[in-house]
């Protein structure tokens, strides 16, 4: 530990076994910076292949998870919000769309894509495995299969502006997000 003592101007003199410790600090060298998180170019808001839905991807941990944060049309033809009605739990059938986790468990692989997770699509209550790549900084291919890739159907993703409105339910919190360690019903396993 350092000691010193008060100068008369109010500065602190080293003195002493601090004198030692400093010797000490500086002979060791800088202390080096903390690595920082890699920056995660898949993450962002995604238009989907339709272009009337976007899904804002993000790191969940070490892994990559997105929710649907945007719709072109967000009520039905009664003006009600858009609910998850194909889903095959039906105690889930009236969550939200606008809000609805559809991304999950992705990890990063060696050769920087993303795989082994799951997608969820609202439109038929069905979910697959996926495989997420880069293929340019504003196109995103994912690609859903059930277990093996051979059977597999790709869609090229379009970066949204990071300043496109969001739906109501994300800001109003009304998607009831998974509790912590709850297995999501539609996950692909």
């Amino acid at each position: 530990m350092l000691r010193g003592t008060k100068t008369q101007s109010g500065r602190m003199a080293v003195t002493g076994l601090g004198l030692a410790g400093l010797a000490l600090l500086l002979a060791t060298g800088p202390v080096p910076a903390q690595p920082q998180q890699p920056q995660l170019t898949e993450a962002g808001i995604w238009y989907d292949d339709t272009g009337r839905g976007a899904v804002e991807l993000v790191p969940c941990g070490q892994k990559l998870c997105g929710r649907i944060v945007w719709l072109k049309e967000e009520v039905n033809a009664e003006g009600k919000p858009l609910v998850d009605r194909f889903n095959p739990n039906p105690a889930r059938r009236t969550t939200p769309i606008c809000g609805l986790q559809v991304v999950g468990d992705a990890q990063k692989l060696s050769d920087g894509t993303w795989d082994q997770g799951w997608i969820y699509d609202p439109k038929t209550g069905s979910s697959y495995n996926v495989a997420i790549s880069l293929q340019q900084p504003d196109q995103l291919k994912v690609t859903g299969y059930k277990g093996i890739k051979l059977l597999s159907k790709s869609f090229v993703w379009t970066r949204a502006p990071a300043d496109l409105p969001r739906c109501g339910s994300v800001n109003g919190g009304s998607a009831k997000a998974p509790a912590k360690g709850e297995s999501l019903p539609w996950a692909a396993r």
